[in-house]
Parts: structure tokens; sequence; C-alpha cells
């Protein structure tokens, strides 16, 4: 018979996934824009195609929509079921990319992971400003310069990583980070052919 800690790390990564296959961008296009953002742009569930599609409002709403997910999932199982919070998390993220609820095809995971990185430096590492704010601002620093998102994300992920490896993490918190930045690269494999080829769509809005 399975325990009652395994039943419970289950159920958990369950939840961060149900939790993560909201599909914001699909809910407030529809909602709100009577449009279906799948049919639009580049089709994807995210924050970046909200907001070429439905305008900056959208885009913003979803990004922190999608974040929050992650960041939620990191809380409750931080409260309830400690030992599978870093398992749920990312089965959040895996959960946004295939959406139950949206036929499986969903986004990139770059605000879940975002989401993800607050969570845990709040809850678990105590390193908020190393973790995620630092995280987040070469971000922007990095999108201002170039004008893509998809850059400035992967970069951005990749340098929590190494933020991590100098804090001296648990190795589990680390092997997650560098599961979602690989994840995310994944999700990313035509941006980065698009980048390469001098043909990612830049932002006009920075």
């Amino acid at each position: 018979m399975f325990n009652v800690e395994f039943i419970k790390v289950i159920i958990a990564i369950i939840f961060g996934y149900l939790l993560g296959s909201i599909p914001w961008a699909l809910v407030i296009g529809k909602l709100f824009y009577k449009v279906d953002i799948r049919t639009q742009g580049s089709g994807n569930l995210g924050g970046t195609n909200a907001g070429r599609v439905l305008g900056k409002k959208a885009g913003i709403s979803v990004t922190i929509l999608d974040g929050l997910k992650a960041f939620i999932t990191v809380i409750v199982c931080y409260l309830f079921i400690p030992n599978a919070t870093i398992l749920a998390g990312l089965a959040c993220c895996f959960g946004h990319c295939f959406p139950i609820f949206a036929g499986f095809k969903g986004g990139k995971a770059v605000a879940t992971t975002m989401g993800y990185f607050a969570g845990i430096s709040i809850f678990v590492t105590n390193h908020f400003f190393y973790q995620f704010v630092l995280v987040v601002l070469i971000f922007f620093v990095l999108l201002y310069l170039t004008k893509i998102v998809s850059l400035s994300s992967l970069i951005a992920i990749f340098s929590a990583i190494i933020i991590s490896v100098i804090l001296k993490n648990d190795i589990q918190i680390i092997f997650s980070f560098i599961v979602l930045w690989l994840f995310v690269t994944y999700r990313h494999k035509d941006n980065i052919k698009r980048i390469i080829n001098k043909t990612e769509k830049k932002i006009t809005w920075m």
C-alpha cells in the first residue's frame, strides 16, 4: 500500500498541474475581447502573444495571472505539503505548457517559471532580491537592449541558475531551475531558430 506522504505528494503534483492548466490568455481573450487567442498571432497561450493580439493591458494581466499560478502552488505546498513544493511547482509549469483545459496546447512557461522563482525565493531560500528581483531586472535590461522577449527570458532564467549556485542553494532547487531552463529553452526552439536567422519579432512598446 502507498504511504500517506506519497499520496500527499501525488495530490500536490496534480494540484500544481491543474492550477497551471488554467489558460488565462484564452479566458481573458474570450471573456473580454471575444477572441480565441489560439487563432491569432503565434497561437501561443502566453502573455507575449496576448499582448500582441489583445493589447498591453491584456498582456500584462495574462503574465501576472500566469505567474501567480506557480506562486500560489508554491505557497500552498509550502504550508501543507512542504516536501512536494518543488515537484508541484514544476508540475504547474508543465501544466501551463500542456493544459488539460485547452487541448494540451499552452504557453512557454516563462511567466510561470518567474512565479516559481518568486515563491521559492520567498518561502524556501529567503533570497527574494537575488533570486527573483535581480532576475526580473536582468530580464528587463535585456529586453530594453534587445527588444526580444524570448532571448531576454532565456538568459534571465539561466541567470537564476548561476545565482542559485553562487548562493549555494539546496541541490534540489538548483536542479529544478536547470530543468525549467531546459524545458523553457525547448519550448522556445522555434524562437531560437528565428533569433539565429535574425527574423524574431521585436517588441515596439519599449
